[in-house]
C-alpha cells in the first residue's frame, strides 16, 4: 500500500482522498511538508524543546548573565564569571525539561566530564565525518580545537541545530565571542557528540502512552480522529461520526491484519502506531 508518512512529512503516491483528510483531521502543514499532528509527535522527543530554548538565548551575551546567575545560584558564585558553554546547555536543558536526557551526569559546566557522561551512558558517538553526518538535531556536540578527538582534549560544546551534510552542522552555542550565536561547524574540530535520550528513547511509546484505548461502542473526539485515519487508509466505508461503530471496528480489524497486530478491533498502544504509520 502506497503511504503518506505522517511523522516524517515525506509524501510518497497517496490514495485519492488521504491528503485532504490528513488536512482536515491535523490542519494545513508547514512549508517542509509536515502536518502539525508530526510536530506534536517529534515535540514528544524534547528535540524541539532544547532546540527552542536555545533559540530564545540567542544574543546573550557578557558575564554575569542569565545564564551563568542560574547556574551559580545552585554551585556558587566561582561560576558567575567563568566560561558558560556548557553552562548554556544545562541552561536550556533544564528550561526544556529535558535536564535527565541531556544532563545524565547532573549539571555540568565541564565539558569534558559532560562528554564522559554520555560515554558511561552509552549514547557517545566519535566526530568522524560519517559519524557527524548522522546526528540529528538536540544532539549536544563537543569540540577539540586541537582535532585530537580526545575526550579529555575537549574545549567547547553546543546544540546541533541542523545537519548540513560533508560533516558540517549547524549549532547553537554559548560563551562562543562570548555570547550565545549561531555557528556552522566541521568533523576537523568536532571531538564527538552525545545523544540525549529524549522522551526516555522512545517517543513512540511516549505518545501513544498518551491515547486513550478505544472499542466498539465509544463516542467522542478521539474516534473522529480513528475514523478519519481509517479513511485515509482506504476505507472509504467509514464515515467520522465520532460513534465506534460496526463498520470502525472490521476497518479497525482490516487494518490491524495489515500492520501485523493482533486483529481484536481494539486501538491501543499497538494499533495507535499502525494508524498514524510511525512504527
Amino acid at each position: 500500500m502506497d503511504e503518506v508518512d505522517v511523522h516524517y512529512g515525506v509524501h510518497h503516491a497517496t490514495e485519492p482522498d488521504e491528503e485532504q483528510i490528513l488536512r482536515e483531521l491535523y490542519g494545513e502543514p508547514d512549508a517542509a511538508g509536515v502536518f502539525p499532528a508530526a510536530r506534536l509527535i517529534s515535540a514528544a522527543a524534547g528535540a524541539t524543546e532544547m532546540i527552542d530554548e536555545a533559540r530564545k538565548s540567542l544574543g546573550t551575551s557578557g558575564r554575569p548573565n542569565a545564564i551563568t546567575k542560574e547556574y551559580a545560584s545552585r554551585h556558587g558564585d566561582d561560576f558567575l564569571r567563568a566560561a558558560w558553554c556548557d553552562m548554556a546547555v544545562t541552561y536550556w536543558a533544564r528550561h526544556s525539561g529535558n535536564a535527565d536526557a541531556v544532563l545524565p551526569g547532573g549539571d555540568r559546566a565541564y565539558t569534558p566530564w559532560h562528554a564522559e557522561d554520555f560515554r558511561n551512558v552509552g549514547r557517545w558517538h566519535a566526530g568522524t565525518t560519517a559519524s557527524v553526518d548522522q546526528a540529528k538535531p538536540g544532539d549536544i556536540v563537543f569540540f577539540d580545537w586541537g582535532a585530537t578527538n580526545t575526550i579529555s582534549a575537549i574545549d567547547h560544546v553546543g546544540v546541533v541545530e541542523k545537519v548540513l551534510g560533508g560533516g558540517r552542522l549547524q549549532t547553537i552555542e554559548g560563551n562562543t565571542d562570548d555570547a550565545v550565536k549561531r555557528r556552522v561547524r566541521g568533523s576537523g574540530v568536532i571531538a564527538g557528540y552525545g545523544r540525549p535520550a529524549y522522551g526516555g528513547g522512545n517517543w513512540t511509546e511516549d505518545m501513544v502512552r498518551k491515547l486513550p484505548e478505544l472499542s466498539k461502542g465509544d463516542t467522542g473526539e478521539h474516534v473522529e480522529s480513528v475514523q478519519g485515519l481509517l479513511m485515509a487508509r482506504s476505507h472509504s466505508e467509514v464515515r467520522m461520526t465520532g460513534t465506534f461503530d460496526d463498520t470502525t471496528e472490521a476497518a479497525v480489524k482490516a487494518v490491524q491484519r495489515w500492520g501485523g497486530v493482533e486483529d481484536d478491533g481494539i486501538v491501543g498502544p499497538k494499533t495507535w502506531p499502525v494508524l498514524l504509520r510511525v512504527h
